[in-house]
């Protein structure tokens, strides 16, 4: 059996890993955290599209038995708001959009990956690729192949070219909070879009009564450890929506020290994805800011059309050359359209239009099943 290994044990690098094994291809995941996840505080919703990825490695059902749908949303801005309108389509089923923490995301996909064989091993920060897998620590594992799922500071990126572009800041940090009993839930299944004065903010509430908020602050990159406790995030946030006419500065204040931020990054593009036996995915290869709420989806795109054009062209060069060739441009449009909508005040028009011409965002399938010729780009 041809054997892969698979560099990171996030979204991408597991998710890889399950499709290549359901493409008949054995993988190990080496991981550089000890335990796990990264970005452990962080919430995120899988779209349609992510749904409908996961649902081709046939892995959405456990994943949806981990998260809460959250089809509907309402965006206000100036005090006002308009009607509730569903999320890309009105469909209620397991491919309609659900919301998961992160780290929830990453054990579900661990605990898959295990249960249908697979390994992972922790502890293994990669250190170059040449006819096997070196890491930091001194071992080596072989492999006929490298998948690099190593995220937004990505070490197979540098690899495999050395003059590849930096991760650029977005423009602004992402604080993430978790309030029990908080004033203002949103209905069931909803988010609730909020555009204040200078940030954005949106928020949903579990069916455990949690409310589960995001504030997007535009400003300077943060440097230093300053802004990095609980309380420094809360009150950072719930400053920035003082004196809005909206309730985000209540949620953010009711909120205790389930609070979590950092700077955004991407990634627009990077010229080479793939060399010789080593293939880029996920945010080692393209990094969104989070505005638009696409980075996991896409990355599960990308795991399930690797395997699939690695399933279905005999050369591996091949098979990573047409990978690219389906992925780069929708992605790349991705980000572009991301980066627009982060760090500028967008009105709840303009968010409304937006939703409504995701089409070609939300509507992406992929039938495993059929050859990768017939797969969208």
């Amino acid at each position: 059996m041809t054997t892969a290994a698979v560099i990171g044990g996030g979204i991408a690098g597991t998710a890889t890993a399950i499709a290549l094994l359901k493409a008949g291809i054995g993988s190990t995941v080496y991981e550089a955290y000890p335990t796990g996840a990264d970005d452990a505080g962080a919430f995120l919703t899988l779209m349609h599209n992510g749904m409908d990825a996961l649902a081709a490695i046939d892995a959405h059902e456990v994943v949806a038995a981990k998260s809460f749908a959250t089809n509907e949303v309402e965006f206000s801005y100036d005090g006002g708001a308009l009607p509730v309108q569903p999320i890309g389509s009105a469909r209620e089923d397991l491919l309609a959009p659900r919301t998961i923490r992160r780290a929830d995301l990453h054990r579900v996909l661990h605990d898959e990956f295990v249960r249908r064989g697979g390994t992972i091993a922790h502890g293994k920060r990669l250190a170059s690729f040449d006819g096997g897998v070196c890491f930091t620590d001194g071992t080596r594992a072989e492999a006929d192949f490298v998948v690099g799922a190593d995220g937004i500071h990505s070490a197979a990126r540098r690899l495999i070219d050395p003059d590849a572009p930096e991760p650029r800041y977005a423009g602004l940090a992402v604080v993430y909070g978790y309030a029990p009993a908080a004033p203002h839930p949103a209905p069931p299944a909803t988010y609730r879009m909020i555009q204040g004065a200078t940030a954005f903010f949106g928020y949903t509430t579990d069916p455990g009564g949690t409310t589960w908020w995001f504030a997007r602050l535009p400003g300077a990159e943060l440097t230093g450890t300053r802004e990095t406790t609980p309380a420094r995030w809360r009150e950072r946030a719930a400053a920035r929506f003082d004196g809005d006419r909206n309730p985000a500065a209540e949620i953010i204040r009711a909120t205790g020290e389930d609070v979590f931020g950092g700077n955004a990054y991407d990634v627009p593009t990077t010229p080479r994805w793939s060399s010789g036996a080593a293939v880029l995915v996920g945010d080692a290869a393209h990094a969104a800011s989070p505005a638009a709420g696409q980075g996991a989806s896409m990355a599960l795109e990308d795991s399930v059309v690797l395997a699939m054009c690695l399933r279905d062209e005999p050369a591996r060069v091949d098979a990573f050359r047409r990978y690219e060739e389906i992925r780069r441009a929708r992605v790349e449009r991705l980000v572009a359209v991301s980066g627009s909508q982060g760090a500028g005040r967008t009105t709840s028009e303009e968010a409304r239009r937006r939703e409504t011409e995701r089409a070609w965002l939300y509507g992406h399938h992929l039938e495993w099943s059929s050859p990768i010729t017939a797969s969208p780009r």
